[in-house]
């Protein structure tokens, strides 16, 4: 059974932008303005934003040459080989669910716990995760106007609110175009690139929209939108409350509306968290679904997970899944308090994966070089080499800084690995054994439809 395509331009913008305007942004941005001098955060954060429209015109090429629910298992496949494109993706896709999942969690219930402390924290992640569960399963496009609604209504909300911090400050900024050395201002547009994690995970949704280009522009006009509203926010943010009062909280964007409008820009804010957790977790599981949805069609994960809803044409399974999987990742986070790894960790992969995404770009240029391309990078090879410069040196500069995140990223790359050596083998060998004789045929990757070719 096939998916529906319902997914129109202003869902995939928000799709896109959901995916990555989460309540942990706030502390990521923080923290990037604490690696540079004065109000000068905008510029790493700018600088992150410009960085990651090079990654977003290779994930554009790449969708539209093979527009599938698969993204990058089916580019890194077809770019390398499918040991590397299995162990990347699943990777990739783990630290996606327990990077953002866990921090958001954990930022999300200091804040619900200030405000309502009789509740238990971790009782607020159950029911916005049951919510977000439920409008999945039901459809999609319940769950893309939700998300459209949200995602604008919380973009406009940042803005007016930075807005009036700004005013309240006269406009006046401390030393906005000295970010101090370089080491400090590299680390921040590294961490930086963590404000914009996911925004490729929009990806996933190819065989649902109702133009394959819309992936592309969708992708470029969130990024656009998110690199405005990071950079006003963050310096609202610094021009309201002292950096270092900002950077010793876990949930700084509590502390700097409180400090501007009290108790009424508290429950303002505590609404806006609200709001950028939802549409995180429901962009999320979006996303993350119709990747194991794929996944599990291509015998990578059990065949249970490309069950599909008759009623709902959603993957009811692969939705179900995911919400138990939240829920232990966000209790592990809530237990152990390490969210800040979580977001170094994120930054990291983030940048590891572009940087392939640029070199599948070269390789399929050179490999496929007749194949239709609704969206091709102009300027020939410049700006797939250019992704791969940047960001390699970006992923180094977060896992140098922090041991723990680098021993986080070896350990799931072992497990990742194991796995992909040991179960995928045995789950392909068993739908294998399970056709009627005169279908053996050997299984190649799938198509750019999805569909398996044999």
């Amino acid at each position: 059974m096939q998916l529906k395509k319902v997914l129109t331009l202003r869902t995939v913008v928000a799709t896109s932008a959901g995916l990555t305007l989460a309540t942990s942004t706030f502390v990521a941005a923080v923290q990037v303005a604490g690696y540079v001098l004065g109000d000068t955060a905008w510029i790493a954060i700018l600088t992150g934003g410009i960085l990651c429209f090079l990654a977003a015109a290779c994930f554009s090429e790449l969708n539209g040459l093979l527009p599938t629910a698969n993204g990058i298992r089916l580019y890194f496949s077809r770019a390398f080989n499918d040991q590397v494109s299995l162990t990347v993706s699943i990777l990739y896709m783990t630290i996606v669910i327990v990077g953002v999942v866990g921090a958001e969690s954990y930022v999300l219930s200091r804040v619900l716990g200030e405000v309502f402390p009789a509740v238990p924290p971790y009782m607020w992640v159950v029911l916005l995760l049951l919510l977000v569960t439920l409008m999945n399963i039901r459809g999609l496009k319940i769950a893309g106007v939700f998300q459209d609604v949200i995602t604008y209504g919380l973009l406009a909300s940042l803005m007016v609110i930075s807005l009036l911090a700004l005013h309240k400050g006269n406009f006046q900024l401390n030393a906005p175009f000295a970010p101090g050395g370089a080491s400090g201002l590299i680390n921040a547009v590294a961490l930086g690139v963590f404000l914009f994690v996911g925004f490729e995970w929009v990806t996933p949704l190819a065989e649902e929209v109702t133009k394959v280009k819309q992936i592309s522009k969708g992708m470029m006009i969130a990024l656009g939108l998110l690199s405005v509203t990071y950079a006003v926010f963050t310096v609202a943010m610094t021009v309201a409350v002292p950096k270092d009062v900002l950077v010793a909280s876990a949930a700084p964007h509590m502390v700097f509306a409180r400090t501007l409008l009290g108790g009424p820009g508290a429950a303002w804010m505590v609404a806006i968290s609200l709001a950028a957790s939802v549409t995180t977790f429901n962009a999320g599981m979006l996303s993350v679904s119709r990747f194991m949805y794929a996944s599990a069609r291509e015998h990578v994960l059990p065949a249970v997970f490309s069950r599909v809803s008759m009623r709902f044409f959603t993957p009811w399974v692969s939705i179900v899944a995911l919400f138990f999987v939240s829920l232990t990742v966000a209790g592990v986070i809530l237990l152990t308090h390490r969210y800040l790894v979580l977001l170094k960790l994120a930054a990291a992969m983030e940048s590891i994966v572009y940087v392939l995404a640029g070199l599948a770009v070269i390789n399929l240029r050179r490999r496929m070089p007749d194949s239709p391309r609704p969206y091709k990078i102009k300027g020939g090879l410049v700006i797939p080499v250019l992704t791969v410069v940047v960001f390699a040196p970006l992923a180094l500069a977060v896992l140098y800084t922090d041991l723990w995140a680098l021993i986080d990223l070896a350990a799931a790359f072992l497990v990742c690995l194991i796995y992909v050596n040991t179960a995928v083998p045995y789950l392909k060998k068993k739908y294998e054994a399970r056709k009627p004789a005169g279908r053996r045929r050997p299984s190649r990757t799938t198509g750019e439809g999805g569909m398996e070719e044999n």
